[in-house]
């Protein structure tokens, strides 16, 4: 791993993805990060199994946000467990949660009198809909509180149209990268002033700043454009096409006037640029769909292939539609070093996807070990003076050693 943040001290209580995102990636970067779990374990453990998986398959989304982390199994519903917590808090630099708000202050986590208790503590809060309101302690998932009640999910699509597919994780790792970036400014200010304190995001709240173009438009003028149909899209050098082998891809012309002479050239319809109907970009925009019909007849008459020596014969700019298959063996993808090993236990190691940042001269080469469910909770707890008959009642009972 990179040791960009050898020696931060990171205590993760989060379940499923957001609030394990960020200290996942911490861990990464080369924090040491303590995740601390109920007896039964995160229930995004059992994700492959709830799903009817081999058990002996790795569990590639929960590797991802919680490879190279400790896991700690401690019963917090005991008070002697929330004790045990506390004293690892007070030798923590960072608290990363995404229980509910409800939740916390019913543990004795609330922000504000754990701030009190630790002041040098950045305590990071990662929540469905934010810390006040009255949705405060509502159930969010980035479904809920990051694609459908930002608008994300209705701007995606035309109107009257069903809601796109979404799919797991993105809205809650964009949340996690917000989140990152406030830890880290965060832990500037200590190195300042010597004090931690909150920092809050919300899955609402990053999904408001992602759709902040159009969310701004409607503030100022009162109404955004929805989505069109792609056959009938404002920006025809900004759609998807397909060729004749069903290959799609899309064009990114978004300088039209510069980019539309060279597709000219690409599809060999120079007389286009001759054509009152998509002579200027008014033109273009008043007859789009006449040019996307024409541009959907030429793309149909040969394989993506034939296209992509075309285009960047003639500085086209372009990027295919890939699928999940062609993006792991994609040599960009490859040459570039977006991929990684993770460590295994007892298993060889098995592909995923890197750390989106790269710090040169410190490079992340491969990743830590995905953790047992309470693998290192002996470790950690005699690190703090509990001998083992006090382990064993911290933990409720459970046994270490779970896999994920």
């Amino acid at each position: 791993m990179t040791s960009v943040l050898r020696g931060v001290s990171v205590v993760e209580l989060g379940v499923w993805v957001a609030g394990p995102a960020v200290s996942g990636t911490m861990a990464d970067w080369g924090a040491d990060v303590v995740k601390v779990e109920p007896p039964a374990g995160d229930p995004f453990r059992g994700l492959f199994a709830s799903l009817g998986y081999d058990a002996s398959i790795p569990n590639a989304p929960f590797a991802l946000d919680n490879r190279g982390k400790r896991s700690v199994v401690l019963d917090l519903r005991q008070p002697e467990a929330r004790a045990a917590l506390d004293k690892l808090l007070a030798h923590a630099d960072v608290f990363v949660t995404n229980l509910r708000p409800d939740a916390l202050e019913r543990l004795g986590l609330a922000p504000d009198g754990m701030t009190a208790r630790h002041p040098r503590l950045v305590y990071a809060s990662v929540s469905g809909y934010g810390l006040g309101g009255p949705d405060r302690d509502r159930a969010g998932y980035d479904v809920g509180a990051f694609w459908a009640r930002t608008g994300i999910a209705s701007q995606l699509v035309p109107p009257g149209t069903p809601p796109p597919g979404i799919r797991g994780g993105l809205g809650d790792h964009t949340t996690a990268l917000a989140a990152l970036a406030g830890i880290l400014a965060a832990l500037h200010r200590r190195q300042v002033t010597g004090r931690g304190g909150v920092v809050e995001t919300s899955l609402l709240g990053t999904g408001l700043y992602c759709l902040g173009w159009d969310l701004g438009i409607q503030l100022v003028l009162g109404r955004v454009a929805p989505a069109s149909p792609r056959e009938s899209s404002p920006t025809p050098l900004v759609n998807s096409y397909r060729a004749a082998d069903d290959h799609w891809f899309f064009l990114i012309g978004l300088e039209a006037d510069r980019h539309f002479p060279g597709v000219t050239r690409a599809v060999g319809r120079p007389d286009l640029l001759d054509d009152e109907r998509f002579a200027t970009a008014t033109e273009r925009l008043r007859h789009r769909k006449e040019l996307i019909a024409i541009f959907d007849e030429i793309f149909s008459g040969a394989p993506m292939s034939d296209w992509v020596d075309r285009f960047d014969r003639e500085d086209v700019w372009w990027a295919p539609v890939q699928r999940p298959a062609e993006v792991v063996e994609d040599p960009q993808v490859l040459a570039d070093g977006r991929l990684i090993d993770v460590d295994a236990d007892g298993r060889p190691p098995f592909p995923a996807v890197a750390s989106p940042v790269r710090f040169h001269g410190d490079e992340q080469r491969r990743a830590g070990q995905v953790p047992q469910l309470g693998q290192h909770t002996t470790e950690v707890l005699r690190s703090l003076g509990y001998d083992d008959a006090t382990i064993a009642r911290l933990q409720g009972g459970q046994a270490a050693g779970v896999t994920a």
